[in-house]
């Protein structure tokens, strides 16, 4: 089979994320763009009381509908990431001290990263996949946390959990359980999937 055969006919991706965009380049998929436009904070407000997996996959689906009137007959795929530590659910960081107040949350304890993704065609919700990994951080000094911020930011303010794993975030943690994917923000083994049963991709 060539290589133009293995990108299949192509899809939307409703997300700007660069590690998400990076994994599709890398697993050689043909894709378009349009970032949905929405109010990510207001959606996790209405569910505040539901478990992380639900809201992640919500946010999924929201992110794929917002996109999908756009592009008539095409499926859209949305994605979204949610962190969980002891309980509190944490979004991306509004500004550096924010940044550190999380981090200083997170040192010693198990963040718990929810990655979820959504297949949407004509604004009809055609799949919902999640995954989540576990991460330990390892406890963290005041030094670390502003020198890692000085290297790091603003590219993590981007970030929920405040780490890009395929930099220099991978110094926070001491022991990762789970798929390398779902780590880097979507569980691609099962998006790949799902694009090859919706006629997408190739089986």
């Amino acid at each position: 089979m060539s290589g133009s055969a293995l990108q299949g006919t192509g899809f939307v991706l409703a997300s700007k994320s660069a590690s998400r965009r990076a994994m599709l380049d890398a697993a050689g998929l043909q894709y378009d763009i349009d970032s949905a436009d929405m109010d990510e904070r207001a959606l996790e407000r209405e569910m505040a009381d539901a478990p992380p997996a639900e809201i992640a996959q919500a946010l999924a689906t929201a992110k794929a509908a917002a996109v999908s009137p756009a592009h008539k007959g095409r499926i859209i795929l949305g994605s979204d990431s949610l962190v969980e530590v002891d309980g509190r659910r944490f979004d991306k960081p509004a500004s550096r001290e924010d940044a550190a107040e999380h981090l200083r949350f997170f040192s010693g304890r198990e963040m718990r990263l929810h990655s979820a993704a959504s297949l949407v065609r004509d604004g009809k919700v055609q799949w919902v996949g999640h995954d989540c990994a576990r991460l330990s951080v390892r406890s963290l000094s005041e030094g670390f946390i502003a020198d890692y911020l000085d290297a790091e930011w603003p590219a993590v303010s981007y970030c929920v959990g405040v780490f890009r794993i395929e930099a220099a975030g991978v110094q926070l943690f001491d022991r990762i359980d789970g798929d390398q994917f779902t780590v880097l923000g979507m569980p691609l083994l099962q998006v790949l999937a799902a694009l090859r049963d919706h006629g997408v991709l190739p089986r």
